[in-house]
């Protein structure tokens, strides 16, 4: 198989499984929706859980992974398996005791960041208090998921991606259970949530030890050794890319803490309107980030100038074959989404609007992040992680600003929008940084992919919004919403697809190359 080949077989697995794991998602946030609605509970364990989830990316699986895979990709081809296996006990042991310290800050200071956070709570009677306590349970959350983070970078570089994939069905059940089955028992029934985040994300690491142990990289037991250079090096390039990989969560800290000065419900409708838009964002963007990182990492070892441009602009164009007719699914299918994924019980009709009005500004943001990430990822294949650091806290900068400005005349809808322009800004630079430095890298060929993507997802969207006027009513009962959803999404698929047939697109012809090959092998 060619690389390209690989890199697709790869994303396209990552992104199956990824999407299995999303669709449990979305079960647990209606299961979430259901017993706790868009009120103060809900409010606070989001908030809460974006705190735990929050500093798990900045030292978890984003950062460990674009920083672990080049290392130990380049010293598992020049210095042996044996070599690597001792590097995989070295790092996990020091990354443990920097997890549990981590964690235990967070424990200690967890009213101090909730204030700083969301410092609208202090003046709703009880909801400030409860955020800080779920806060609290939550915090060792970050060791379980930072180790599994490591994990993946480690199975990843072996060319195993599925159980890092599939580990977050485990966590999903796990607040799915916790949500039925045990929050009717307690006093407070928020709690139940918190500690379904702890049994999840011990399972989303216990789940890759048997994986790990397959490829003879087991972590343990601990060899503590802080000479290690290649150590060093490693977290020489945490450092800076604490920074850049997190700025997209940063940038969801800051819309939540502006969010916490509106009305009641507010943080709800931006976390489950978030939701919905990390569907394509996880599936394929992500998918593709992780299958490119090991493949751009090895053109970076043997100087493979020409390579490293090549698979980087096929990753794009893919991701973008993917994400735009994703974009323009989701505006068109906005209301009948999240009406059938949310409301009922405690979540209302208003909460649908407020929902889809988030969702709305969100949508557009879609294709920016994910190409943004894929550059930054060309980044840290080159072992560099300070110019994604400068195009981070740029498009910082900028969120803030549009967050000022928009939340008056737009409400938390101007939040989901600022979001979205700071990712725009992210992508901008980032593209600006990589093309000064290696050169032409196809631009004028993603762009016209871009285009062709768009004139084919734009026929789409009008058959599926013609389709979804006539066969939509949000008054149906919830299996004939549901078979109509997915009626709406499937004829969305297949006018997309036979559009990219009809214009012989590229990039349709690879995922078909790809589906043939597999009925070869089978």
């Amino acid at each position: 198989m060619t690389e390209r080949g690989r890199i697709t077989s790869a994303a396209t697995k990552v992104g199956l499984l990824t999407f299995a794991s999303r669709v449990l998602g979305y079960i647990r946030d209606a299961a979430i929706a259901f017993v706790f609605g868009a009120g103060l509970a809900s409010d606070a364990f989001f908030v809460a859980f974006r705190i735990a989830n929050l500093l798990r990316r900045l030292v978890g699986e984003g950062t460990i992974t674009h920083a672990f895979v080049p290392i130990f990709t380049e010293i598992r081809e020049v210095r042996g398996t044996e070599e690597a296996t001792l590097f995989v006990r070295r790092f996990f042991t020091i990354f443990f005791l920097i997890l549990l310290g981590l964690a235990t800050l967070g424990m200690v200071f967890s009213g101090s960041i909730v204030s700083l956070l969301a410092p609208g709570f202090e003046a709703i009677g009880g909801k400030f208090s409860l955020t800080v306590d779920l806060a609290r349970i939550m915090f060792p959350y970050m060791v379980f998921i930072g180790l599994m983070a490591a994990s993946m970078g480690v199975l990843n570089s072996m060319g195993h991606f599925t159980m890092p994939a599939l580990s977050p069905v485990f966590f999903n059940l796990s607040l799915i259970g916790a949500t039925f089955l045990v929050a009717s028992f307690l006093t407070e029934p928020a709690y139940a949530l918190a500690y379904g985040v702890l049994l999840g994300g011990l399972l989303q690491f216990g789940v890759q030890l048997p994986v790990l142990r397959r490829y003879g990289m087991v972590p343990y037991p601990p060899l503590f050794e802080l000479r290690d250079p290649e150590l060093r090096r490693i977290f020489r390039l945490i450092a800076p890319a604490v920074v850049s990989i997190g700025i997209y969560q940063l940038n969801i800290f800051v819309t939540m803490r502006f969010a916490s000065l509106l009305s009641e419900g507010s943080v709800s409708y931006l976390y489950y309107a978030s939701r919905l838009v990390e569907l394509p964002i996880g599936v394929f963007g992500v998918a593709f980030t992780q299958a490119a990182l090991p493949a751009l990492s090895g053109h970076m070892v043997g100087r493979e100038r020409e390579g490293f441009l090549s698979s980087l602009s096929f990753s794009i164009r893919m991701v973008n074959f993917v994400n735009i007719p994703a974009t323009v699914g989701l505006v068109v299918l906005a209301t009948p989404l999240v009406d059938t994924l949310f409301a009922r019980g405690e979540f209302g009709p208003r909460d649908t609007g407020l929902t889809v009005y988030a969702l709305l500004f969100y949508a557009i943001g879609i294709v920016p992040v994910s190409v943004a990430r894929l550059l930054a990822t060309a980044f840290y294949s080159m072992k560099d992680s300070t110019t994604p650091v400068v195009a981070g806290v740029l498009s910082f900068v900028s969120n803030i600003g549009f967050c000022m400005v928009l939340i008056g005349p737009l409400s938390h809808g101007g939040l989901a929008l600022a979001t979205t322009l700071a990712s725009v800004v992210n992508l901008v630079v980032l593209a600006a940084f990589i093309r000064r430095r290696l050169g032409r890298m196809g631009i004028r060929d993603m762009l016209a992919s871009a285009i062709r993507s768009s004139s084919v997802a734009l026929f789409m969207g009008a058959v599926v919004y013609l389709l979804a006027a006539l066969l939509y009513t949000p008054e149906s009962t919830l299996p004939v919403k549901l078979a109509v959803l997915i009626f709406l999404v499937l004829t969305g698929v297949g006018a997309y697809i036979g559009g990219a047939s009809l214009m012989r697109m590229e990039e349709f012809g690879h995922l078909k190359e790809l589906t043939r090959n597999r009925g070869c092998r089978k």
